[in-house]
């Protein structure tokens, strides 16, 4: 059965799409770009950029009962692949901040162009253990 993931704490959708499923085993967000949820505002730069998306990601994950910790699989899009070492970076404190013992497989791709112009977008998949 699939169970429909909505939290204010994350931005709504701006399109035909949920934040989030929850499949009982597994969970699946939408990719998250980096809005904050309470003022609509996207920040400057991407270190700034990557760790909301993070944050909006993380939300969507806790509103299945699941944590940081449970995430298994990332895909991060950037516009600029320069940016790698920075979003590296804040991925790693982000991780270490919520004591993941291991951290996720991830993949990084560099895209043309990603929704309100932003320079991330992030989208994870967690799992119920």
């Amino acid at each position: 059965m699939t169970k429909v993931l909505h939290t204010e704490s994350a931005p709504a959708a701006i399109g035909p799409y949920v934040q989030g499923v929850d499949l009982g085993n597994m969970v699946m967000t939408s990719g998250q770009i980096p809005v904050n949820p309470t003022t609509g505002e996207v920040p400057e730069a991407i270190a700034d950029q990557a760790r909301q998306s993070l944050e909006n990601v993380k939300a969507v994950v806790e509103s299945s009962g699941l944590s940081v910790a449970d995430i298994v699989k990332l895909t991060v899009f950037v516009k600029d692949l320069n940016d790698f070492g920075t979003v590296n970076e804040v991925y790693g404190n982000f991780f270490d901040e919520h004591q993941v013992a291991n951290y996720p497989a991830r993949s990084c791709v560099e895209v043309a162009r990603l929704p309100k112009d932003v320079n991330i977008e992030i989208e994870a998949i967690a799992v119920r253990k």
